[in-house]
């Protein structure tokens, strides 16, 4: 005779299962937070780009005073240096 022999595992299942639903957006929120980006980067060039137009500006405006002042100075001193009649 011949033995046959016969091996039964059992697993328990489990009494409960967990389901996951994630959310898919379009996509929307990405779109607008790069608009978002994009107009904060055009005002701070607009921004830093009008400052140092004022600053030039300025400069400018100085610098032409000083040599008014300068040349004003220049024409005294040229006035007293000269004999008068």
């Amino acid at each position: 005779m011949s033995d046959d022999r016969t091996d039964t595992t059992r697993v328990d299942t489990p009494t409960h299962t967990t389901t996951v639903v994630e959310r898919r957006s379009g996509g929307g929120g990405l779109i607008l937070g790069i608009i978002a980006l994009l107009i904060v980067v055009v005002g701070a060039f607009y921004f830093l780009s009008n400052n140092s137009e004022t600053r030039k500006d300025a400069a400018i405006t100085e610098a032409a005073q000083a040599v008014g002042e300068t040349a004003e100075k220049a024409g005294d001193a040229i006035d007293e240096a000269t004999p008068k009649n």
